[in-house]
């Protein structure tokens, strides 16, 4: 190895990875279950597709991330 080369490191202290699994996956979940809600109480008619396509991907980016943080504070590093 070079003498000038840094190892990869995490641009996360590894002591937030708990703590932003809980709120990642917090946050997703209610944005999850306003999808829900929405998809539940309004009519097909009354539906927005550009809504529910970004309240869609919103919660999946947040979940995603959540979940990732989760397996990096298990142990689990991928």
């Amino acid at each position: 190895m070079a003498p000038s080369a840094k190892p990869i490191s995490s641009p996360v202290p590894d002591a937030w990875y708990p703590t932003l699994a809980v709120l990642l996956l917090a946050f997703g979940l209610v944005i999850t279950a306003s999808f829900f809600i929405y998809e539940a109480t309004s009519s097909r008619k009354n539906r927005n597709l550009a809504k529910e396509l970004t309240t869609g991907a919103v919660a999946s980016v947040f979940l995603g991330f959540g979940s990732l943080f989760l397996l990096l504070s298990s142990g689990v590093y991928v």
